[in-house]
């Protein structure tokens, strides 16, 4: 059943307004015409039961006279004797006999009827005495016309006194049939207005219906426009479900709106990713600035160290000092790597090397004290990163993690892959953190340490906030240790593989 009413709302949906208007023209005009039809039958059916109320009646006087010209027709052949007379009496009971056939004759407890048959019975004998009055007439037997008639006469005034009572009985009974049969026809005349009253409104409703299902769209379609040419791209969708002229118009409409809004949320998207990342430009160059200007405050005259540095490599060379020169030439690698780096991206290749570079220097300078251990893949030393993010992280392992331990300080390296992705690990075997700390670093509440001899500027911190920026990732680096004296892991997550 569901299934039969959604089928038709889908056609009538489907419709075009022409036709609903027609339709419903149509569907008003079908049910007045069904009323008129009905009203019609049931007129013509109470007027035909009003005729029929006093036929009765009628029957009963045609029959009480066509008794009477029996009764005439017979006296005056007895009178006469003519033929004229004579015909006219054989007729005369033959157009009674016919309407005494109306009259009842089955047995029954109704009087009205009960009188019928007695009417009938009684005139069956009173012909019968006629026949015989005539035939005594014709064969000239006076004795037997005369006591005949005289019979016949009585039987006629009897009959005819049993037809004007049944005639009286039948009209009060028919007059009370009348006055139900009038009261049913006024009724009738009621439920007729009544009928009319409410097709009249239901076509009114329905009129009602057809046209706020065409304007009401239409009438928000309008309100939409007037916000759309206000610049409020936020209005409502109209719905519709019809599938006719509006239904069209309105489905466009709704679709060009959602057309403009997706346009406009995608320039807003664009704007706030070419925003986010012109924030996240200015935030890494002001890393680098920072990581720059705190370089710089450790160097006078970067070009002069540089020059001087390659002379006192040379004057060791020279005087057959090689691990003197080995220590000025990484030295002069370091620092020139700090320098030509500071804006540039390095390879893995590089990051290492100045690592190497450092690890040499410090341990020229504590005696070989830092032992540092690499395991490296190879093919994935030319993995782009932003430069100067191993060196700080190697310098902290040195600096917070096995100075001053009493046990031997291992630094280890390592770069491998997983998947998609490449690792850098950084662990050493010292004084550990604790959790708290690491929590506090990642979220960068650890204020940088001061700069010093021992430090190139760039702190953890630094190191963290740039990977961020650069991979665009929160996930890019964790700090792992397991307690005091436990040591420190640092691993670099480099989620996607490019090459220089």
């Amino acid at each position: 059943m569901n299934m039969i009413i959604n089928i038709i709302k889908y056609k009538w949906y489907s419709l075009t307004i022409r036709f609903k208007l027609v339709a419903v023209f149509m569907f008003t005009c079908f049910i007045i015409f069904i009323v008129n039809i009905f009203l019609y039958v049931n007129v013509n059916s109470m007027i035909g039961k009003i005729n029929e109320v006093y036929k009765s009646n009628v029957n009963l006087n045609e029959l009480s006279d066509s008794l009477a010209d029996v009764q005439d027709s017979m006296t005056d052949y007895l009178t006469t004797k003519g033929s004229e007379a004579l015909h006219g009496y054989y007729s005369a009971e033959q157009r009674y006999n016919n309407l005494l056939g109306r009259l009842n004759t089955t047995i029954t407890d109704s009087h009205i009827l009960l009188m019928e048959k007695n009417i009938k019975n009684m005139s069956a004998a009173y012909l019968t005495v006629t026949r015989e009055t005539m035939q005594a007439k014709r064969a000239r037997n006076v004795e037997k016309y005369k006591g005949n008639y005289d019979k016949a006469s009585d039987l006629f005034s009897y009959i005819n006194t049993y037809i004007n009572s049944l005639n009286n009985e039948q009209f009060k009974y028919n007059s009370d049939n009348y006055k139900v049969l009038l009261v049913s026809l006024r009724y009738l005349e009621t439920i007729a207005t009544a009928i009319l009253i409410i097709i009249i409104l239901m076509n009114v409703f329905l009129v009602y219906i057809l046209t706020y299902s065409i304007i009401s769209p239409l009438i928000q379609l309008a309100k939409n426009a007037n916000e759309i040419a206000k610049g409020n791209f936020e209005v409502s969708l109209v719905e519709v479900r019809a599938l006719d002229e509006v239904g069209i118009v309105s489905k466009a409409f709704s679709r060009m709106i959602l057309s403009i809004q997706e346009y406009i949320e995608k320039i807003k998207i664009n704007l706030e990713t070419e925003n986010m990342m012109k924030e996240k430009e200015l935030i890494m160059a002001g890393h680098l600035k920072d990581a720059q200007l705190k370089y710089l405050q450790t160097q006078i005259n970067p070009h002069f160290l540089f020059n001087t540095l390659n002379a006192g490599a040379q004057l060791a060379m020279m005087e057959g000092a090689d691990r003197t020169c080995l220590f000025i030439e990484n030295m002069a690698d370091f620092f020139r790597y700090n320098i030509k780096k500071i804006n540039e991206d390095a390879t893995l290749e590089e990051e290492i090397k100045l690592v190497d570079n450092y690890i040499h220097i410090l341990n020229v300078r504590f005696s070989g004290e830092i032992h540092f251990e690499k395991a490296v893949d190879d093919n994935l030393m030319k993995i782009c990163v932003p430069s100067m993010i191993l060196q700080p992280i190697v310098e902290n392992a040195i600096n917070y993690g096995i100075r001053d331990v009493e046990w031997e300080g291992i630094i280890k390296l390592q770069v491998y892959q997983k998947a998609d992705s490449t690792y850098i690990s950084i662990k050493d075997n010292g004084i550990g953190i604790e959790q708290k700390k690491i929590d506090d670093i990642m979220r960068g509440e650890i204020i940088e340490p001061d700069l010093s001899k021992n430090s190139n500027g760039i702190g953890l911190g630094n190191v963290i906030n740039r990977l961020k920026l650069y991979y665009n990732r929160e996930d890019v680096i964790e700090i792992i240790s397991a307690g005091k004296n436990q040591g420190t892991e640092i691993i670099i997550h480099i989620p996607h593989v490019s090459h220089k």
